[in-house]
């Protein structure tokens, strides 16, 4: 049986009250993990039976294991989000890391997410006739032939959206209307109220998986950073964006929540604080908010030195004044890309990027070109729809970057292959007992292997080394910082490295007639983490693809020794970071500049590369013994000749070498890619977009439509990745009736909550019986 993980790095755009779709498209992407956490217990037979639209999602992945022996996991392990993303984003996280539920936010969106809600109690008007002078003002507005009302909203609910713009306008000028205090209260009512509704299963991911959150927000009075030059050495800048990011393996020790309350607070509120509309966010109002509920906030210095050092570091924490994170960073790919690299992985993995982009025809909201723009249309439509419609491209064009050089990585794999076949076959053809491995074989032959690869390149080799150190070096200094961010910059750990391991001689690595030094290849032993991974991936990739039809190599045994592959490979990536070396490490890093040397021994002790060796050695040849001679062969020939594929690869590829073969793969949900029940997209669905994205704030009915489309169209596009996932592919009939029975299901669950527009639901399912009558 095969297996596979379908990874998902998601990524929320901000979207004023579109935020209710978006919370309907997340709900969905949870429900389904759900429902693959229930597929893959150890004993599935034995779990309660799914229910409701989880039980569709469940049946997809046993169609899969069914239909093309494949199983599948669905593993959402990165978020990001900006804005009202950014709340999802985190409601979301917590869910995914102690199995709460996401009902609870629900509640949240569609009976508080309004204006007579959010409106501070000091700024609503005292009565009809407050303001009197303020009438004029809201006649123009309202009722001027071609107003703004009258021109984006439906004319069903243009009385009530009148009637509360109406407030709003004469609520306090020259101050923000809505409330920041009474904004946190209601995030942190949302996140007790996941916390009392309980945890079902425990945490959705698997135990030990990361989870990382990050969302952007916007440091309006800026923070200083420096910056070094030729001439002068060193100035400062302003800088305004910031990421406030959380990480937690899922089922870890002590609390299972991702984060304090007081910090998921801070960052729904800091990220969603709409310039205007709400005070920005200062520490003042999260201290406020502790103190009312009797929180205690113990990790208040801790998280907030994290996520504004310079700030810390100068002591200007409480001059922060944080707005909404789609000001600058409405888009945050970059953010999500950044937590890609230490990714554990003990099986095949497709890994997406998925962002949610409920309005993608951002021109349509209003007409633009040549006509005059309005009061209104200048302030919305610079706060709320100009930075929104700001490209991705670079984003994507990183993306495709990356999966180019990882295609040219593969050409030049192939390129060589014949050429090491060759050499480790004239290395070990006429050795004895090559056919029946013993840990102490295979030790010698793998050490036997490298040597004979550094002498063949020659020359080349010294490149290959200075390259692989450079690499080790910057990689140790990352993690002491990771470790000790408040001890020293990471320049200087680097270059306090680099100058002990010069007085080592250890900066002249390599033989004059090639091959590593004794004392070099002992360095290497004990810190080279990255070669170890690189070797196992190229096996992996080996065992998935390149043998997939060989001659006498049987699936089942090809499963077998992937997977042990993995679980080798998950040994060296517990010990890439911080957690992985164990309590007590951050003491040690602090003196990495002062004594490097002692910081070196203590992460080669807690590592224990060489020690991990031997059970990986063992790990093999346990499954050597399992295996078919042809398969045993070709294994041992990958794993003995990686060393000749890392000299030429490693210095080619700036020092990233033989990582993930597989392109990243981006995929889009919105409005416009779910059309199976009904065509047009945006503007055929959603009625938040009125009144410039702020539509669903100013009524009920409006956020149940949005909320209910954001899960119809999760649904299908979530099926849609999961199928696409499966190969081969699910037939298209099959996928058709998975979405028909999806979205039956979700109208069945929601029939009772929403019903502020009568026939909502009704309608929809009709639409559903008669775009699936064939299915």
């Amino acid at each position: 049986m095969r297996q596979k993980e379908l990874r998902i790095a998601l990524v929320c755009y901000g979207g004023i009250s579109l935020a209710v779709y978006m919370h309907g498209v997340t709900k969905e992407l949870w429900r389904a993990t759900r429902a693959s956490r229930a597929f893959h217990r150890p004993a599935p037979d034995q779990e309660p039976r799914s229910t409701g639209v989880e039980a569709v999602y469940r049946g997809l992945f046993e169609a899969a294991h069914d239909l093309r022996g494949m199983k599948l996991r669905l593993l959402p392990d990165i978020i990001s989000g900006a804005s009202a993303g950014g709340i999802n984003g985190v409601f979301l996280g917590q869910a995914l890391a102690t199995g709460q539920s996401l009902e609870p936010l629900t509640t949240l969106w569609l009976e508080r997410a309004d204006i007579d809600v959010l409106l501070d109690p000091d700024a609503k008007p005292w009565g009809r006739f407050a303001k009197f002078w303020a009438q004029p003002i809201v006649w123009f507005v309202l009722k001027w032939p071609g107003n703004v009302v009258s021109r984006t909203v439906a004319e069903g609910t243009r009385s009530e959206v009148r009637r509360k713009v109406s407030r709003l306008i004469r609520a306090r000028w020259f101050a923000p209307p809505f409330s920041g205090i009474g904004f946190s209260r209601l995030i942190a009512e949302a996140l007790d109220a996941m916390a009392t509704a309980g945890a079902d299963g425990g945490p959705v991911l698997p135990e030990g998986h990361p989870l990382d959150l990050l969302v952007t927000a916007t440091d309006f009075n800026g923070h200083l950073e420096e910056l070094r030059l030729n001439s002068p050495a060193q100035v400062v800048e302003s800088e305004h964006r910031l990421a406030i990011a959380f990480r937690r393996a899922a089922g870890g020790p002590g609390t299972h929540d991702l984060a304090p309350c007081p910090d998921m607070v801070f960052a729904a509120r800091a990220t969603a604080s709409f310039p205007g509309a709400f005070p920005p966010l200062t520490v003042a109002e999260i201290d406020q908010l502790v103190d009312e509920r009797g929180l205690g906030w113990p990790g208040r210095e801790a998280f907030l030195r994290r996520i504004m050092p310079s700030r810390w570091k100068r002591g200007h924490i409480d001059g922060a004044a944080l707005v909404d994170g789609a000001v600058l960073v409405n888009r945050p790919f970059a953010q999500a890309m950044g937590v890609l690299r230490d990714r554990p992985a003990q099986r095949e993995v497709d890994r997406r990027f998925v962002y949610i982009d409920p309005s993608p025809d951002h021109m349509r909201i209003a007409p633009k070109g040549g006509a005059t723009v309005g009061f209104f249309s200048a302030i919305f439509g610079s706060l709320s729809s100009i930075p929104r419609e700001q490209p991705i491209r670079d984003n994507l064009e990183a993306l495709e970057q990356q999966s180019r050089e990882r295609g040219r990585m593969r050409a030049i794999v192939d390129a060589l292959r014949p050429e090491i076949e060759d050499a480790v076959e004239k290395l070990f053809g006429y050795t004895l007992f090559f056919d029946s491995p013993t840990l102490k074989r295979l030790t010698g032959w793998r050490n036997k292997a490298q040597q004979a690869a550094a002498e063949q390149a020659g020359f080349a080799f010294h490149g290959y080394a200075q390259v692989k150190l450079a690499g080790i070096v910057s990689d140790l200094a990352e993690l002491v910082c990771e470790a000790a961010p408040d001890a020293a910059t990471r320049p200087a750990v680097e270059s306090a490295l680099w100058r002990h391991l010069s007085a080592q001689g250890l900066d002249h690595l390599a033989e004059l007639r090639g091959g590593a030094r004794a004392d070099a290849i002992a360095f290497f032993r004990s810190h080279d983490l990255s070669f170890r991974i690189r070797r196992l991936k190229l096996l992996a990739r080996r065992l998935t693809y390149d043998w997939d039809e060989a001659e006498g190599v049987a699936p089942a045994d090809r499963e077998a020794a992937r997977d042990m592959v993995y679980r080798a490979q998950a040994l060296y990536q517990g010990r890439e970071t911080v957690a992985g070396l164990g309590p007590g490490f951050t003491e040690t890093a602090a003196v990495a500049t002062s004594d490097p040397a002692a910081v070196l021994a203590a992460i080669a002790a807690r590592r224990d590369l060489m020690g991990i060796d031997l059970q990986v050695d063992a790990m093999i040849v346990a499954a050597l013994e399992a295996m078919s001679k042809p398969l045993r062969r070709r294994f041992l020939h990958a794993y003995l000749g990686f060393p000749f594929y890392d000299v030429a690869t490693l210095p080619l590829l700036q020092g990233e070498g033989l990582g993930e073969f597989d392109p990243v793969k981006v995929d889009r949900i919105s409005p416009d890619d779910a059309t199976s029940i009904r065509p047009g997209g945006t503007f055929a669905c959603l009625r938040g977009v009125e009144f410039f994205n702020f539509g669903a704030f100013f009524s009920r009915a409006y956020r149940e439509n949005d909320y209910l489309w954001g899960r119809l169209h999760g649904a299908e596009r979530m099926i849609d990745l999961i199928a696409s996932t499966v190969e081969p592919t699910l037939p298209n009939d099959v996928v058709r009736r998975f979405k028909r029975d999806a979205f039956l299901a979700i109208l069945d669950e929601e029939k009772a909550r929403l019903v502020a527009e009568p026939g909502l639901v009704e309608g929809i399912e009709r639409e559903v019986r008669a775009a699936f009558a064939d299915a």
